[in-house]
């Protein structure tokens, strides 16, 4: 894996340029690594779609110390991008950053709340140039909060109506059905494990192990299903984690295992 860490505000504008569009106002150059492969992989053609799983808390340490419980997402990855969180390392500060392009100054979140995101973001940009964006999330996630009051297609479930179970549901339902451009899907499974019995609990290893899989599942539905589109297929998380007093887990500080994360991206073009 290359050792540069780029700031996670590049990641907006490559997911832009992959998908032919204007990045957001606010957002920094398109990452060179990420942005290098879309070329490669799509022989100069742009994605007409983009799938984006978003797990929660999954340090780049974790990933390397870790690889054979991710062996599904590696699997259905070609690219490894090296990224450093904002600060706070926290949720909706991150994900603020990786959908607008912008630091946590320019898109106003700085602590953790979760207000609604103000400033142009990757889902107007994509309004903009006509595409159809769904957003699936469960919980009191801020993903499923910070993107509110946009004219996309909204899926939330309360943890009572299945949570993350049936957030990977309706992700099926939505590549087999095939309308929409842009899918974002949320799990903060093994965050919230992590919290409650340290990053490298055997609980949270279990809830690393079913990121990788859920990812690879969605993977093999795009290759069986939208064989006539040029896809991009990303694992991105916000942040990383460290174990606390207790065999708890936390994040949030100016430190390598809070803030070094790694981005997994494969392109899939279409057949002729």
């Amino acid at each position: 894996m290359e050792n540069k860490q780029y700031s996670l505000d590049t990641v907006c504008a490559a997911l832009a340029y992959a998908m032919g569009i204007e990045a957001p106002q606010n957002a920094a150059e398109k990452n060179p690594v990420l942005s290098a492969y879309i070329d490669s992989v799509f022989g100069g053609e742009k994605a007409d779609r983009v799938l984006m799983y978003n797990p929660d808390a999954i340090a780049r340490w974790i990933y390397e110390k870790y690889r054979r419980f991710m062996a599904d997402a590696t699997e259905h990855a070609e690219v490894e991008v090296p990224l450093e969180a904002v600060m706070p390392s926290v949720t909706p500060v991150c994900f603020g950053t990786m959908y607008t392009g912008a630091q946590p100054q320019i898109h106003g979140i700085q602590n953790y709340e979760k207000p609604v995101i103000k400033i142009d973001t990757l889902f107007d940009a994509m309004l903009r140039a006509g595409k159809k964006v769904a957003l699936i999330t469960y919980g009191a996630c801020s993903l499923g909060k910070i993107y509110l009051e946009r004219e996309m297609d909204y899926f939330h479930f309360d943890f009572e109506k299945g949570g993350e179970a049936a957030v990977n549901a309706k992700a099926a339902e939505l590549i087999l059905r095939d309308e929409h451009d842009f899918i974002l899907i949320y799990n903060g499974n093994y965050d919230s494990v992590m919290h409650k019995f340290g990053p490298e609990s055997p609980e949270a290893l279990g809830e690393l192990r079913a990121n990788s899989h859920i990812f690879g599942c969605l993977s093999n539905l795009i290759c069986e299903n939208w064989k006539h589109h040029n896809t991009l297929a990303g694992f991105a998380m916000d942040h990383g984690c460290h174990e606390i007093d207790g065999n708890c887990g936390s994040h949030g500080l100016a430190m390598d295992e809070d803030l070094h994360i790694v981005h997994l991206y494969k392109g899939y073009k279409k057949e002729a």
